[in-house]
C-alpha cells in the first residue's frame, strides 16, 4: 500500500489531539459545574434535616422547665418519701410522658439518685438507679440545665436526655427532672433518602445514621483525655467504636469535600468517590453530614467529553467539507465549459441527423405501394396519413384493426372521405346528416388546425385523437386505445364519491352526537343547579335557625357547639356553590367581561379581607403595592387570588405571606404574574398537579380547616375560561409559590378610583333601624319561614306574613305594604318572585322595599336585581348579612322620607 502523503497524516493528527482536548476540557468543566450543583442541592437537603432535627429537640425542651416548677416534685424532693408518695409520683411523670410522647421521664435528688420514672412498670426502671456520673445532671446541679447524648444505663436504648434544675424559693438546688428523647424514628426517615445522612457529637463518633454500618464509627481519631471521658460518662456504654476508613480527595470552596470510603466486610459502600457535606447544629455541639453518590456528576462528565468530543469532530469536519465544496466547485465550473463546447458539437451534429431522418421518411412513404408503412408498424397507436389532396398515403395495422375497415377499402390513394362515409354507416360519426358530418371533418383537414378530443366508439372503447399538420401539405392522424385509462378514472371517481358520502355520514353522525353531547352537558347542569338549588334551601333554614340558636344557650360550651355547627353548614354552603360553579364553567354558561383593570386595589382590599384572618392564625399577610394595569375579569381574577391566599393561610404554621407581581415576557406581548408566596410545608413534585384535580387536598392543613379540594380545580378552570396561564412552584420545608400570568392592560382605559373622600356612616347601636319596622317574608320553604321569621322578630321587627304566594297575595290590602319584602324567587312550581311582588304592589297600591333571598348564582338574576334597586342575598345565609342589608335598606327609606 503507499504510504500517506504528509498532508492527510497532519490532518488526522490534528482531529484526533483535538478530539481528546475537547473530550478533557468539556468534561472537566461538566464534572465541576454538576458537583457543584449538587453540593447546593445537598447543602439545601442538609439543612432541611437539621430544622427536622431542632424541631424534634424543642418539642421537648419545654418540658423538663414546666416539671420544674411543679410544687409537688418539689415538695417530694424536700423531705423522704413513703412507697405511696413514690408510686403517685411514677403515675404523674408516666402520665406526664404519656401526653408528649417522649422516651423516659425522670425525677433525681441532689445526689444523681432517680427517686420517681415514667418507667416503673418495666423490668429496666429507672428508679433507684445512681445517675450521678452523668453529664447531663452535673450540668444542671451546676449551671441549672443540660444536655447529653448517650446509650441508657439501665435501658440500653440511646437517646438524648434533657435536664432542668428544681429550686425551692430561695434558689437553692433540690434535684433535676430529665427527660429522655428517643431518636430512632428520626433514622427511619432517613431511610427514605439513597444518601447517607450522619449525625456526629463534638469528639466525631458518629451516633446517629440512616444505615446500620456507620452508627458508631470515629470521624477522627480520639486522645487519651476523649477516651477518658466518654468511659467515665459511660456514654455509649460497651458499644466498639470503630474508625472509619475514608480519603479525602479534594475539598470545595464551599466547604464540601470529595471523599474515597475504603469498603470492608462490615462497611458494604458503592466504590468511587462521594460528596460529603457537613453541617454544625445550632444550640448543640454536634454536626450533621450527608454522604451523596457522585454517580450523576460522572455521568454528567462522560456526556459532556462525548459532546465536545462530537462538537470538535462536527466542527473539523465542516472545515474540511467546506474546503472540499470549494474544491468541487472550481472543477465543476471547468467541467461545466468543457461540457458545453461538447453540446454545442452534439447540437450541430443532431440536427444534420434529424434532416436526414426526415427526408429518409418521405422517400420510404413515396416507395409505399401498399399503404402500409414498417416504420409506423411498431407504434402501439393507430396512424394514418393523408397527403394535401385528402387522399390515403400511409398506415399502420393498428389503425386498420381499431376501425375494422375492410380490405378493399384500405387502398393508396383512396379519398379519405370514403373512410368517414364507412364510418358513418356504422354510425361511428354520431346523429345529424352525414354529408354535414364529414364536410365539417374534411375543413379541419384542409385548414391544417392541429387538433386533439376524445370519441367513444358503441362496443364502449374510447378513442384519444390527435391530428397534425405536415410541413410540405397533408395531415398525419393517431388514434389511442384510452378505454382502460378511463375506466380507471371512472372507478377512482366512483370511489372518490363513495368516500366523499362516507365523511359526510360521519361528520352527520358527529355532530348529533355532539348535539347529544351538549344536549346531556345542559341537562347535567340543570340538574345540578336544580339540586343545589333544593340543597340549599333546608341548608339556609339550618343556618337561619342556628343563628337563633345562639342567643339561647347559657354556657360556653353550649354556644361552641352551635359555632361548630354554623361552620360545619358554612363548609358545606361552600362546598355545594362550587360544585354549582364547575357545572357553569363546564357548560359554557359562566359570564366573562374582560376589560383593563387596576391591579392596586383589588390587591389592597385583598389585604384587607385576608389580614385579619392571618393575623388569627399567627401569620403575616403583606401585598406589595402596584400601580400596573391588567387586562382580565375583575371579578373572577378576585376568585382566583382569593383561593391562593386562603389556602396559603389554610397550610402555613407560621411565618409570612406575601402577595406581588412581577413583569414576563411572553410570545403574545407582556404579561404580569401575579404571586402569592407561603411557609407552609410545600408540595411534593408528584402531586403538583393533583392538586388541581377536583376533591384533591394535601393532609398537612389545619385540622379544623382542611377544605373539599375544590378550590383549586375552580381557580384551574377560571384560569383557562380567562386565559390565563395558571402555575406554582414548591419546595419541601420552605414552601410554594401559586401565581397567575395575566396581560397587561392600557392604564389610560383602566377605571380611575374615586379620589373624594367617602363619608362612612356609623353603624346603628345595636338594631335601631328594626325596631318597629315591618316585613313580609315570601318564602315556599316552611322551615326557612319560620326561622327567618324568628329571626327578625328577635330582632325587634314584625312580621305579619311569612308564607308562600298564595299565603301574600290573599293577605294583601290596600294601602298596608310593609316596609321592606324578603322575596324568594322560585315560589313552587306554578309562582315566580318578581312577578308575585308586580301582583302585590297593585293590590297595595304601593312598592315597598325588596331583598331577593334566593339559591340562585345567575349573574342575569344579580343584575337585574341591581337596575330595579332590590337588594340580593343568596342562599344560604347569614344572619348578620341579612341584618346588616335589611338595616342598610331601612336607613335608606328613612333618608328618603325625610327629603
Amino acid at each position: 500500500m503507499p504510504t500517506p502523503r504528509p498532508r492527510q497524516f497532519w490532518t488526522l493528527l490534528i482531529l484526533l489531539a483535538g478530539t481528546v482536548a475537547s473530550m478533557f476540557v468539556a468534561g472537566q468543566w461538566a464534572w465541576h459545574r454538576s458537583l457543584l450543583d449538587e453540593s447546593e442541592s445537598v447543602q439545601r437537603q442538609l439543612a432541611l434535616y437539621a430544622q427536622t432535627l431542632a424541631q424534634r429537640i424543642d418539642r421537648y425542651r419545654t418540658l423538663p422547665e414546666v416539671l420544674a416548677l411543679d410544687a409537688q416534685l418539689q415538695s417530694a424532693l424536700q423531705r423522704p418519701l413513703s412507697p405511696a408518695e413514690v408510686a403517685q409520683l411514677n403515675r404523674k411523670l408516666e402520665q406526664a410522658n404519656g401526653a408528649s410522647q417522649s422516651s423516659t421521664l425522670t425525677l433525681l435528688n441532689r445526689d444523681g439518685l432517680a427517686v420517681a420514672a415514667s418507667n416503673w412498670r418495666t423490668a429496666t426502671s429507672n428508679v433507684g438507679v445512681d445517675y450521678s456520673f452523668r453529664p447531663y445532671v452535673q450540668q444542671a446541679l451546676a449551671q441549672g440545665r443540660g444536655s447529653f447524648y448517650g446509650i441508657g444505663v439501665t435501658t440500653g436504648e440511646p437517646g438524648y436526655f434533657l435536664s432542668q434544675a428544681i429550686r425551692d424559693e430561695t434558689g437553692h438546688t433540690l434535684g433535676l427532672v430529665a427527660i429522655k428523647i428517643a431518636l430512632q424514628e428520626l433514622e427511619r426517615e432517613w431511610l427514605q433518602t439513597p444518601d447517607i445522612v450522619l449525625a456526629s457529637d463534638a469528639h466525631g463518633v458518629v451516633f446517629l445514621a440512616s444505615q446500620d454500618a456507620w452508627r458508631y464509627r470515629l470521624l477522627e481519631p480520639l486522645d487519651d483525655e476523649e477516651r477518658r471521658e466518654l468511659n467515665t460518662t459511660r456514654q455509649y456504654s460497651d458499644q466498639p467504636l470503630r474508625p472509619l476508613d475514608y480519603r479525602v480527595d479534594d475539598r470545595m470552596d464551599n466547604g464540601g469535600r470529595l471523599v474515597r470510603v475504603r469498603p470492608s466486610p462490615d462497611m458494604p459502600v458503592t466504590p468511587g468517590r462521594m460528596l460529603w457535606q457537613t453541617q454544625p447544629l445550632p444550640g448543640t455541639p454536634w454536626q450533621l453530614h450527608l454522604v451523596h453518590a457522585t454517580h450523576s456528576s460522572v455521568a454528567d462528565s462522560r456526556w459532556a467529553a462525548a459532546a465536545g468530543g462530537g462538537g470538535w469532530l462536527a466542527l473539523s469536519l465542516l472545515v474540511l467539507f467546506v474546503r472540499q465544496r470549494q474544491r468541487l466547485a472550481r472543477l465543476r465550473q471547468r467541467s461545466r465549459q468543457e461540457l458545453e463546447t461538447v453540446l454545442q458539437q452534439h447540437a450541430q451534429e443532431l440536427r444534420t441527423a434529424q434532416d436526414g431522418i426526415v427526408q429518409a421518411a418521405q422517400q420510404a412513404a413515396q416507395r409505399t405501394d401498399t399503404g402500409l408503412s414498417r416504420s409506423l408498424e411498431h407504434l402501439p397507436q393507430g396512424v394514418v396519413i393523408i397527403d394535401a389532396e385528402l387522399n390515403l398515403v400511409a398506415w399502420n395495422s393498428r389503425y386498420v384493426q381499431l376501425f375494422r375497415y375492410p380490405t378493399d377499402l384500405m387502398q393508396v390513394g383512396r379519398p379519405i372521405a370514403d373512410l368517414m362515409r364507412h364510418n358513418a354507416r356504422r354510425g361511428l360519426l354520431g346523429p345529424g346528416p352525414v354529408e354535414d358530418a364529414i364536410e365539417r371533418r374534411l375543413a379541419y383537414l384542409r385548414s391544417g388546425t392541429p387538433h386533439l378530443h376524445e370519441s367513444a366508439k358503441g362496443d364502449g372503447t374510447v378513442l384519444e385523437i390527435r391530428g397534425n399538420p405536415l410541413p410540405e401539405g397533408g395531415f398525419v392522424t393517431s388514434y389511442a386505445d384510452i378505454t382502460s385509462y378511463k375506466n380507471a378514472a371512472r372507478e377512482l371517481r366512483s370511489l372518490a364519491d363513495a368516500l366523499e358520502q362516507r365523511v359526510a355520514d360521519r361528520t352527520r353522525d358527529l355532530d348529533a352526537a355532539r348535539r347529544e353531547a351538549e344536549q346531556a352537558n345542559r341537562s347535567k347542569t340543570r340538574f345540578v343547579a336544580a339540586a343545589v338549588h333544593d340543597l340549599l334551601q333546608p341548608l339556609n333554614a339550618a343556618r337561619m335557625f342556628t343563628s337563633l340558636l345562639r342567643s339561647h344557650v347559657p354556657g360556653d360550651a353550649e354556644r361552641h357547639a352551635v359555632d361548630s355547627i354554623d361552620g360545619a353548614l358554612a363548609a358545606q354552603d361552600a362546598i355545594l356553590n362550587s360544585l354549582l360553579d364547575i357545572s357553569r364553567m363546564e357548560s359554557g354558561q359562566f359570564d366573562v367581561h374582560i376589560h383593563d383593570v387596576a391591579l392596586g386595589p383589588l390587591l389592597q382590599v385583598l389585604g384587607h379581607n385576608f389580614g385579619v384572618l392571618a393575623e388569627s392564625q399567627g401569620l403575616q399577610l403583606r401585598c406589595v403595592p402596584t400601580r400596573a394595569v391588567v387586562r382580565t375579569d375583575e371579578n373572577l381574577l378576585r376568585r382566583i387570588l382569593q383561593n391562593f391566599v386562603s389556602n396559603a393561610i389554610r397550610y402555613s404554621r407560621r411565618g409570612r405571606i406575601a402577595v406581588g407581581c412581577r413583569r414576563v415576557k411572553r410570545e403574545a406581548g407582556d404579561h404580569l404574574r401575579i404571586e402569592v408566596h407561603d411557609q407552609g410545608p410545600g408540595i411534593p413534585e408528584a402531586l403538583q398537579r393533583e392538586i388541581f384535580e377536583e376533591f384533591r387536598r394535601l393532609d398537612e392543613g389545619r385540622a379544623d380547616d382542611r377544605g373539599a379540594g375544590l378550590g383549586l380545580a375552580i381557580v384551574e378552570r377560571l384560569g383557562r375560561l380567562l386565559g390565563h396561564e395558571i402555575g406554582l412552584r414548591s419546595q419541601l420545608g420552605r414552601g410554594s409559590v401559586f401565581w397567575v400570568c395575566v396581560p397587561l392592560g392600557n392604564p389610560a382605559a383602566a377605571p380611575q378610583p374615586d379620589a373624594t373622600p367617602t363619608t362612612i356612616q356609623q353603624a346603628p347601636q345595636e338594631d335601631a333601624p328594626l325596631q318597629g319596622g315591618t316585613a313580609w317574608v315570601i318564602e315556599d320553604d316552611a322551615p326557612t319561614c319560620a326561622a327567618t321569621q324568628a329571626l327578625l322578630q328577635r330582632w325587634g321587627c314584625q312580621v305579619p306574613v311569612a308564607g308562600g304566594a298564595t299565603e301574600a297575595l290573599a293577605a294583601a290590602q290596600p294601602g298596608q305594604a310593609p316596609q321592606l319584602v324578603l322575596l324568594d324567587v322560585h315560589l313552587g312550581t306554578t309562582h315566580h318572585g318578581p312577578d308575585v311582588y308586580v301582583q302585590l304592589c297593585e293590590r297595595w297600591g304601593q312598592t315597598p322595599a325588596v331583598i331577593l333571598v334566593t339559591a340562585e348564582r345567575d349573574a342575569t338574576l344579580r343584575r337585574q336585581a341591581a337596575e330595579r334597586g332590590w337588594g340580593f342575598l343568596a342562599k344560604p345565609v347569614r344572619a348578620p348579612a341579612v341584618r346588616a342589608l335589611m338595616s342598610q335598606t331601612l336607613l335608606r327609606l328613612g333618608e328618603s322620607n325625610r327629603r
